[in-house]
Protein backbone atom coordinates (compact mmCIF):
# COMPACT_ATOMS: atom_id res chain seq x y z
CA UNK A 1 0.00 0.00 0.00
CA UNK A 2 3.19 2.53 0.72
CA UNK A 3 4.30 1.76 -2.86
CA UNK A 4 0.94 2.78 -4.08
CA UNK A 5 0.69 5.99 -2.13
CA UNK A 6 3.95 6.66 -3.43
CA UNK A 7 2.90 7.33 -7.04
CA UNK A 8 1.45 10.69 -7.71
CA UNK A 9 -2.13 11.20 -8.23
CA UNK A 10 -2.37 7.16 -9.28
CA UNK A 11 -1.27 6.58 -6.01
CA UNK A 12 -3.67 8.01 -3.57
CA UNK A 13 -6.67 6.84 -5.50
CA UNK A 14 -6.02 3.31 -5.97
CA UNK A 15 -4.86 3.98 -2.53
CA UNK A 16 -8.30 4.60 -1.50
CA UNK A 17 -10.06 2.75 -4.31
CA UNK A 18 -8.57 -0.84 -3.86
CA UNK A 19 -9.34 -1.28 0.03
CA UNK A 20 -12.82 0.22 -1.09
CA UNK A 21 -13.12 -2.45 -3.24
CA UNK A 22 -12.01 -5.32 -0.82
CA UNK A 23 -14.30 -3.84 1.92
CA UNK A 24 -17.42 -3.82 -0.16
CA UNK A 25 -16.62 -7.14 -1.48
CA UNK A 26 -16.38 -8.92 1.84
CA UNK A 27 -19.23 -7.29 3.19
CA UNK A 28 -21.93 -8.49 -0.32
CA UNK A 29 -20.16 -12.00 -0.60
CA UNK A 30 -21.26 -12.52 3.42
CA UNK A 31 -24.51 -10.86 2.86
CA UNK A 32 -25.55 -13.11 -0.09
CA UNK A 33 -23.83 -16.05 1.11
CA UNK A 34 -26.17 -15.95 3.94
CA UNK A 35 -29.12 -15.42 1.50
CA UNK A 36 -27.52 -18.54 -0.60
CA UNK A 37 -27.02 -20.75 2.35
CA UNK A 38 -30.49 -20.68 4.19
CA UNK A 39 -32.13 -20.49 0.49
CA UNK A 40 -30.42 -23.83 0.08
CA UNK A 41 -30.86 -25.18 3.29
CA UNK A 42 -34.57 -24.32 2.62
CA UNK A 43 -34.49 -26.30 -1.22
CA UNK A 44 -34.48 -23.22 -2.91
CA UNK A 45 -32.27 -22.95 -6.14
CA UNK A 46 -29.78 -20.55 -6.58
CA UNK A 47 -29.96 -19.22 -10.45
CA UNK A 48 -27.09 -16.95 -10.35
CA UNK A 49 -24.41 -15.30 -7.39
CA UNK A 50 -22.73 -12.66 -8.08
CA UNK A 51 -20.82 -10.01 -6.43
CA UNK A 52 -20.41 -6.80 -8.72
CA UNK A 53 -23.14 -6.10 -11.38
CA UNK A 54 -22.75 -5.50 -15.15
CA UNK A 55 -20.98 -7.76 -17.34
CA UNK A 56 -19.73 -10.54 -16.08
CA UNK A 57 -15.61 -10.83 -16.16
CA UNK A 58 -15.46 -14.05 -14.59
CA UNK A 59 -17.46 -16.92 -13.33
CA UNK A 60 -18.20 -20.87 -13.51
CA UNK A 61 -21.25 -22.61 -13.14
CA UNK A 62 -21.29 -25.31 -10.42
CA UNK A 63 -22.54 -29.33 -10.17
CA UNK A 64 -26.02 -27.95 -8.78
CA UNK A 65 -26.39 -25.35 -11.72
CA UNK A 66 -25.27 -22.12 -9.48
CA UNK A 67 -23.70 -19.65 -11.74
CA UNK A 68 -21.10 -18.32 -9.99
CA UNK A 69 -20.26 -14.72 -11.29
CA UNK A 70 -18.23 -11.49 -10.17
CA UNK A 71 -19.05 -8.70 -12.45
CA UNK A 72 -17.32 -5.74 -13.38
CA UNK A 73 -19.15 -2.94 -11.31
CA UNK A 74 -18.06 -3.64 -7.92
CA UNK A 75 -20.68 -2.18 -5.68
CA UNK A 76 -22.94 -4.64 -4.48
CA UNK A 77 -24.07 -8.11 -5.38
CA UNK A 78 -27.03 -10.54 -5.99
CA UNK A 79 -28.26 -13.81 -5.59
CA UNK A 80 -31.34 -14.58 -7.94
CA UNK A 81 -33.22 -17.39 -7.30
CA UNK A 82 -35.16 -19.42 -9.76
CA UNK A 83 -38.66 -18.04 -10.56
CA UNK A 84 -37.14 -14.49 -9.59
CA UNK A 85 -37.75 -11.93 -12.10
CA UNK A 86 -35.13 -9.47 -11.32
CA UNK A 87 -32.04 -9.74 -9.30
CA UNK A 88 -33.17 -7.65 -6.27
CA UNK A 89 -35.86 -11.03 -5.82
CA UNK A 90 -38.87 -7.66 -5.33
CA UNK A 91 -41.46 -9.38 -8.15
CA UNK A 92 -41.42 -13.69 -9.30
CA UNK A 93 -41.43 -14.21 -12.88
CA UNK A 94 -45.69 -15.47 -12.88
CA UNK A 95 -45.38 -17.03 -16.52
CA UNK A 96 -42.24 -18.38 -16.15
CA UNK A 97 -43.42 -20.23 -12.58
CA UNK A 98 -46.55 -21.18 -13.89
CA UNK A 99 -45.16 -23.37 -16.54
CA UNK A 100 -42.86 -24.90 -14.14
CA UNK A 101 -43.15 -28.90 -13.29
CA UNK A 102 -44.58 -29.30 -10.20
CA UNK A 103 -40.95 -30.52 -8.34
CA UNK A 104 -39.33 -27.69 -9.93
CA UNK A 105 -42.11 -24.66 -8.72
CA UNK A 106 -41.38 -26.31 -5.33
CA UNK A 107 -37.68 -25.36 -5.78
CA UNK A 108 -38.55 -21.86 -7.03
CA UNK A 109 -38.44 -19.13 -4.04
CA UNK A 110 -41.97 -17.64 -5.25
CA UNK A 111 -43.24 -21.23 -4.77
CA UNK A 112 -41.30 -21.73 -1.43
CA UNK A 113 -43.51 -21.93 1.97
CA UNK A 114 -44.27 -18.43 3.59
CA UNK A 115 -41.42 -19.38 6.42
CA UNK A 116 -38.86 -20.42 4.14
CA UNK A 117 -38.84 -17.26 1.97
CA UNK A 118 -38.95 -14.73 5.44
CA UNK A 119 -35.60 -16.72 6.64
CA UNK A 120 -34.01 -17.01 3.46
CA UNK A 121 -34.59 -12.82 3.26
CA UNK A 122 -33.60 -12.55 6.59
CA UNK A 123 -30.56 -14.52 6.36
CA UNK A 124 -28.81 -12.05 4.75
CA UNK A 125 -28.46 -9.24 7.38
CA UNK A 126 -28.55 -11.66 10.05
CA UNK A 127 -24.86 -12.71 8.10
CA UNK A 128 -23.92 -9.09 7.94
CA UNK A 129 -24.40 -9.30 11.98
CA UNK A 130 -22.30 -12.37 12.55
CA UNK A 131 -19.55 -11.49 10.38
CA UNK A 132 -19.31 -7.81 12.67
CA UNK A 133 -19.19 -10.00 15.71
CA UNK A 134 -16.34 -12.02 14.05
CA UNK A 135 -14.19 -9.40 13.26
CA UNK A 136 -14.78 -7.97 16.75
CA UNK A 137 -13.80 -11.04 18.60
CA UNK A 138 -10.69 -11.61 15.79
CA UNK A 139 -9.40 -8.37 16.52
CA UNK A 140 -9.59 -9.17 20.28
CA UNK A 141 -8.12 -12.36 19.87
CA UNK A 142 -5.11 -11.16 17.85
CA UNK A 143 -4.43 -7.76 19.75
CA UNK A 144 -6.12 -8.78 23.07
CA UNK A 145 -8.39 -6.76 25.47
CA UNK A 146 -7.74 -3.68 26.51
CA UNK A 147 -6.10 -3.89 30.00
CA UNK A 148 -8.21 -1.34 32.05
CA UNK A 149 -5.45 -1.00 34.95
CA UNK A 150 -3.66 2.42 34.71
CA UNK A 151 -0.30 0.13 32.87
CA UNK A 152 1.82 1.88 30.27
CA UNK A 153 1.48 -0.51 27.23
CA UNK A 154 3.51 1.30 24.81
CA UNK A 155 5.22 4.87 24.43
CA UNK A 156 5.44 6.86 21.27
CA UNK A 157 9.38 6.25 19.90
CA UNK A 158 9.28 10.18 19.24
CA UNK A 159 7.93 11.15 22.50
CA UNK A 160 10.66 12.64 25.19
CA UNK A 161 9.31 10.60 28.65
CA UNK A 162 10.59 9.00 30.77
CA UNK A 163 7.87 6.50 31.26
CA UNK A 164 8.35 2.53 30.28
CA UNK A 165 6.46 0.24 29.06
CA UNK A 166 5.22 -1.85 31.82
CA UNK A 167 4.90 1.10 34.57
CA UNK A 168 2.06 1.31 36.80
CA UNK A 169 0.69 4.49 37.36
CA UNK A 170 -0.13 5.64 40.76
CA UNK A 171 -1.08 9.09 41.11
CA UNK A 172 -0.89 12.04 38.31
CA UNK A 173 -0.37 15.36 40.40
CA UNK A 174 -1.04 13.86 43.66
CA UNK A 175 -4.35 12.20 42.72
CA UNK A 176 -4.47 8.61 42.44
CA UNK A 177 -5.40 7.15 39.32
CA UNK A 178 -7.63 3.88 39.05
CA UNK A 179 -7.95 3.25 35.30
CA UNK A 180 -5.63 3.45 31.95
CA UNK A 181 -8.83 6.73 30.89
CA UNK A 182 -8.23 8.10 34.17
CA UNK A 183 -4.62 8.50 33.74
CA UNK A 184 -4.89 10.04 30.28
CA UNK A 185 -7.26 12.16 31.83
CA UNK A 186 -5.17 13.70 34.65
CA UNK A 187 -2.37 13.49 32.46
CA UNK A 188 -3.86 15.64 29.70
CA UNK A 189 -5.64 18.13 31.78
CA UNK A 190 -5.83 21.50 30.28
CA UNK A 191 -3.73 24.46 31.90
CA UNK A 192 -0.74 22.50 32.77
CA UNK A 193 2.49 22.74 30.85
CA UNK A 194 3.70 19.51 32.98
CA UNK A 195 2.76 16.97 35.41
CA UNK A 196 3.69 15.45 38.25
CA UNK A 197 3.47 10.90 38.16
CA UNK A 198 4.29 8.57 40.38
CA UNK A 199 4.69 4.85 39.14
CA UNK A 200 5.49 1.36 39.93
CA UNK A 201 8.80 0.10 38.45
CA UNK A 202 10.32 -3.31 39.09
CA UNK A 203 9.27 -2.81 42.67
CA UNK A 204 10.26 0.81 43.04
CA UNK A 205 8.26 3.90 43.23
CA UNK A 206 9.17 6.61 41.25
CA UNK A 207 8.54 10.07 40.52
CA UNK A 208 8.83 12.13 37.26
CA UNK A 209 7.50 15.23 35.77
CA UNK A 210 6.30 14.82 32.02
CA UNK A 211 4.73 17.00 29.15
CA UNK A 212 0.84 16.23 28.82
CA UNK A 213 0.21 13.32 27.23
CA UNK A 214 -2.04 14.88 24.60
CA UNK A 215 0.39 17.97 23.86
CA UNK A 216 -0.48 20.30 21.42
CA UNK A 217 0.96 18.99 18.21
CA UNK A 218 -1.39 18.00 15.03
CA UNK A 219 -1.15 14.85 14.56
CA UNK A 220 -4.02 14.63 12.03
CA UNK A 221 -6.32 17.38 10.18
CA UNK A 222 -9.45 16.71 8.07
CA UNK A 223 -8.70 18.63 5.06
CA UNK A 224 -12.60 19.48 4.67
CA UNK A 225 -12.67 20.59 8.21
CA UNK A 226 -12.06 24.60 9.54
CA UNK A 227 -8.50 23.81 10.26
CA UNK A 228 -7.44 22.22 7.67
CA UNK A 229 -9.29 24.80 5.26
CA UNK A 230 -6.99 27.89 6.99
CA UNK A 231 -3.88 26.03 6.39
CA UNK A 232 -3.00 24.10 9.30
CA UNK A 233 -1.09 20.87 8.52
CA UNK A 234 -0.15 17.14 10.24
CA UNK A 235 2.93 18.20 12.14
CA UNK A 236 1.96 21.58 13.23
CA UNK A 237 2.87 22.58 16.64
CA UNK A 238 0.26 24.91 18.37
CA UNK A 239 1.90 26.95 21.08
CA UNK A 240 -1.34 30.03 21.24
CA UNK A 241 -4.72 30.85 20.74
CA UNK A 242 -6.10 34.38 20.44
CA UNK A 243 -2.54 35.29 21.85
CA UNK A 244 -2.76 33.00 24.95
CA UNK A 245 -0.54 30.32 25.15
CA UNK A 246 -1.55 26.45 25.52
CA UNK A 247 0.22 23.84 26.05
CA UNK A 248 -2.11 20.86 25.59
CA UNK A 249 -4.30 19.69 23.37
CA UNK A 250 -7.25 19.93 26.14
CA UNK A 251 -6.22 23.70 25.85
CA UNK A 252 -7.31 24.06 22.00
CA UNK A 253 -10.71 21.84 23.47
CA UNK A 254 -11.37 24.14 25.75
CA UNK A 255 -10.78 27.43 23.93
CA UNK A 256 -12.91 25.98 20.56
CA UNK A 257 -15.66 25.07 22.79
CA UNK A 258 -15.50 28.84 24.99
CA UNK A 259 -15.66 30.49 21.18
CA UNK A 260 -19.18 29.47 20.74
CA UNK A 261 -18.88 29.75 16.99
CA UNK A 262 -16.50 32.70 17.11
CA UNK A 263 -13.44 32.86 14.76
CA UNK A 264 -9.91 32.08 16.58
CA UNK A 265 -6.49 32.96 16.05
CA UNK A 266 -4.47 29.96 16.33
CA UNK A 267 -0.64 30.33 16.43
CA UNK A 268 1.43 27.45 15.26
CA UNK A 269 4.91 26.66 14.80
CA UNK A 270 6.50 24.19 11.76
CA UNK A 271 9.46 24.09 10.02
CA UNK A 272 9.57 26.99 8.34
CA UNK A 273 8.74 29.19 11.23
CA UNK A 274 6.07 30.45 13.02
CA UNK A 275 2.20 30.65 11.38
CA UNK A 276 -1.26 32.65 12.26
CA UNK A 277 -4.69 31.00 10.98
CA UNK A 278 -7.76 31.91 11.46
CA UNK A 279 -10.21 29.30 11.93
CA UNK A 280 -14.40 29.28 12.59
CA UNK A 281 -15.38 25.94 14.82
CA UNK A 282 -18.25 24.00 12.90
CA UNK A 283 -21.10 22.29 14.93
CA UNK A 284 -19.92 18.26 14.16
CA UNK A 285 -21.68 15.03 14.95
CA UNK A 286 -19.43 13.53 17.83
CA UNK A 287 -19.83 9.78 19.30
CA UNK A 288 -20.10 9.49 23.10
CA UNK A 289 -18.58 6.99 24.93
CA UNK A 290 -22.53 5.83 26.32
CA UNK A 291 -22.96 4.74 22.15
CA UNK A 292 -25.21 8.71 21.97
CA UNK A 293 -24.23 11.47 19.58
CA UNK A 294 -23.97 14.90 20.09
CA UNK A 295 -23.82 18.12 18.14
CA UNK A 296 -20.02 19.79 19.78
CA UNK A 297 -18.34 22.90 18.10
CA UNK A 298 -14.98 21.14 16.05
CA UNK A 299 -12.21 22.04 13.88
CA UNK A 300 -11.48 18.78 12.54
CA UNK A 301 -7.62 18.06 14.39
CA UNK A 302 -6.62 15.70 16.45
CA UNK A 303 -3.45 15.53 18.91
CA UNK A 304 -1.29 12.44 19.26
CA UNK A 305 -1.75 10.24 22.59
CA UNK A 306 1.92 9.42 23.11
CA UNK A 307 0.92 6.22 25.33
CA UNK A 308 -1.52 3.15 24.63
CA UNK A 309 -2.56 1.27 27.25
CA UNK A 310 -0.94 -2.44 28.03
CA UNK A 311 -3.45 -5.53 26.59
CA UNK A 312 -3.40 -8.60 27.91
CA UNK A 313 -4.90 -12.13 26.46
CA UNK A 314 -8.50 -12.60 25.37
CA UNK A 315 -10.15 -16.18 25.87
CA UNK A 316 -12.51 -17.36 23.19
CA UNK A 317 -15.45 -16.49 25.36
CA UNK A 318 -14.47 -13.51 26.17
CA UNK A 319 -13.94 -12.73 22.65
CA UNK A 320 -17.39 -13.84 21.56
CA UNK A 321 -18.51 -11.52 24.36
CA UNK A 322 -16.85 -8.75 22.95
CA UNK A 323 -18.02 -9.52 19.12
CA UNK A 324 -21.86 -9.64 20.35
CA UNK A 325 -20.85 -6.36 21.99
CA UNK A 326 -19.43 -4.68 19.49
CA UNK A 327 -22.30 -5.22 17.15
CA UNK A 328 -24.59 -3.76 19.94
CA UNK A 329 -22.10 -0.79 19.89
CA UNK A 330 -22.53 0.04 16.50
CA UNK A 331 -26.55 -0.76 16.13
CA UNK A 332 -27.04 1.58 18.74
CA UNK A 333 -24.38 4.03 17.79
CA UNK A 334 -26.83 4.01 14.54
CA UNK A 335 -30.24 4.80 16.32
CA UNK A 336 -28.94 7.31 18.49
CA UNK A 337 -27.79 9.48 15.23
CA UNK A 338 -30.69 9.03 13.30
CA UNK A 339 -33.03 9.74 16.28
CA UNK A 340 -30.58 12.78 16.88
CA UNK A 341 -31.62 13.97 13.24
CA UNK A 342 -35.04 13.21 13.38
CA UNK A 343 -35.27 15.33 16.34
CA UNK A 344 -32.96 18.33 15.41
CA UNK A 345 -30.31 18.29 17.51
CA UNK A 346 -28.12 16.90 14.75
CA UNK A 347 -27.68 17.53 10.76
CA UNK A 348 -27.43 14.18 8.07
CA UNK A 349 -24.12 15.60 6.96
CA UNK A 350 -22.57 12.72 8.85
CA UNK A 351 -24.26 10.11 6.25
CA UNK A 352 -22.03 9.14 3.81
CA UNK A 353 -21.57 7.44 0.57
CA UNK A 354 -19.45 5.20 -1.35
CA UNK A 355 -16.82 8.24 -2.03
CA UNK A 356 -16.95 8.73 1.68
CA UNK A 357 -16.49 4.92 2.88
CA UNK A 358 -13.52 4.34 0.10
CA UNK A 359 -11.97 7.16 1.99
CA UNK A 360 -11.80 5.80 5.20
CA UNK A 361 -11.26 2.04 3.25
CA UNK A 362 -7.79 3.82 2.35
CA UNK A 363 -7.01 5.52 5.70
CA UNK A 364 -7.93 1.95 7.64
CA UNK A 365 -5.54 0.36 5.11
CA UNK A 366 -2.54 2.60 6.22
CA UNK A 367 -3.25 1.91 9.52
CA UNK A 368 -3.05 -1.77 9.75
CA UNK A 369 -4.69 -5.28 9.58
CA UNK A 370 -6.86 -4.24 12.79
CA UNK A 371 -7.93 -1.32 11.40
CA UNK A 372 -9.33 -3.11 8.12
CA UNK A 373 -11.08 -5.43 10.43
CA UNK A 374 -12.75 -2.42 12.34
CA UNK A 375 -13.85 -1.10 8.95
CA UNK A 376 -14.94 -4.64 8.27
CA UNK A 377 -17.10 -4.47 11.34
CA UNK A 378 -19.01 -0.81 11.06
CA UNK A 379 -19.71 -0.81 7.31
CA UNK A 380 -21.22 -4.90 7.74
CA UNK A 381 -23.59 -3.91 10.76
CA UNK A 382 -24.71 -0.80 8.63
CA UNK A 383 -25.35 -2.80 5.05
CA UNK A 384 -27.27 -4.86 7.95
CA UNK A 385 -28.99 -2.41 9.21
CA UNK A 386 -29.84 -0.57 5.97
CA UNK A 387 -31.13 -3.79 4.13
CA UNK A 388 -33.22 -4.22 7.39
CA UNK A 389 -35.20 -1.27 7.01
CA UNK A 390 -38.81 -1.38 5.60
CA UNK A 391 -38.91 -0.52 2.08
CA UNK A 392 -39.80 -2.11 -0.63
CA UNK A 393 -37.13 -3.53 -2.80
CA UNK A 394 -34.75 -4.17 0.78
CA UNK A 395 -34.56 -6.97 2.35
CA UNK A 396 -36.94 -5.44 5.23
CA UNK A 397 -39.33 -4.57 2.87
CA UNK A 398 -39.82 -8.34 1.42
CA UNK A 399 -40.30 -9.04 5.31
CA UNK A 400 -43.17 -6.78 5.83
CA UNK A 401 -44.54 -8.26 2.72
CA UNK A 402 -44.65 -11.41 3.71
CA UNK A 403 -46.21 -10.31 7.13
CA UNK A 404 -48.71 -8.90 5.49
CA UNK A 405 -49.12 -12.30 3.19
CA UNK A 406 -49.60 -14.16 6.73
CA UNK A 407 -52.45 -11.70 8.15
CA UNK A 408 -54.03 -11.72 4.30
CA UNK A 409 -53.54 -15.29 3.94
CA UNK A 410 -52.38 -14.77 0.28
CA UNK A 411 -49.71 -12.50 -0.95
CA UNK A 412 -50.17 -8.78 -1.96
CA UNK A 413 -51.93 -8.04 -5.50
CA UNK A 414 -49.50 -7.88 -8.12
CA UNK A 415 -50.19 -4.27 -8.71
CA UNK A 416 -50.18 -2.94 -5.14
CA UNK A 417 -47.07 -5.20 -4.69
CA UNK A 418 -45.51 -3.50 -7.88
CA UNK A 419 -46.45 0.09 -6.87
CA UNK A 420 -45.12 -0.25 -3.16
CA UNK A 421 -41.48 -1.84 -5.12
CA UNK A 422 -41.12 0.72 -7.60
CA UNK A 423 -42.23 3.58 -4.78
CA UNK A 424 -39.23 1.97 -2.49
CA UNK A 425 -36.73 1.45 -5.71
CA UNK A 426 -37.19 5.72 -6.31
CA UNK A 427 -36.52 6.19 -1.86
CA UNK A 428 -33.10 4.31 -2.38
CA UNK A 429 -32.15 6.50 -5.08
CA UNK A 430 -33.09 9.50 -3.54
CA UNK A 431 -31.39 8.05 -0.59
CA UNK A 432 -27.97 6.75 -2.66
CA UNK A 433 -28.34 10.76 -4.28
CA UNK A 434 -28.62 11.99 -0.94
CA UNK A 435 -25.63 10.17 0.25
CA UNK A 436 -23.29 10.72 -2.16
CA UNK A 437 -24.53 14.52 -2.57
CA UNK A 438 -22.98 14.73 1.07
CA UNK A 439 -19.60 12.72 -0.17
CA UNK A 440 -19.04 15.95 -2.86
CA UNK A 441 -19.64 18.05 -0.32
CA UNK A 442 -17.40 16.54 2.01
CA UNK A 443 -14.34 16.34 -0.66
Amino acid sequence: MELLNAIPLVGPVLGAVIPFIFVLSVVVFVHEMGHYLVGRWCGIHAEVFSIGFGKEIYGWEDRRGTRWRVAVLPLGGYVKFLGDADAASANSDAEAVAAMRPEDRERSFPGAKLWKRAATVAAGPMANFLLTAVMVATTALIVGMPDERPVIGVVAEDADLPLREGDLVRSVDGQPVDDFSALVKAASAAGAPSHTVVVEREGEVLSFEIPPLIGPEVRRVDPRGAAGEAGMLPGDRMTAVDGDPIHAFEDLRERVFAAEGETLEVTVERADGTHTLMLTPRMTPFPLADGGVEMRPMIGVSGQLVIGSATRPAGIGEAAVAGVEGVGRIIQNTFSYLDKIIGGEADASGLGGPLRIASMSGEAATAGFGAILGMIAMISTSIGLMNLLPIPVLDGGHLVFYAIEAVRGKPLPDRAAEAATGFGLALVLALMAFVTWNDIAWL
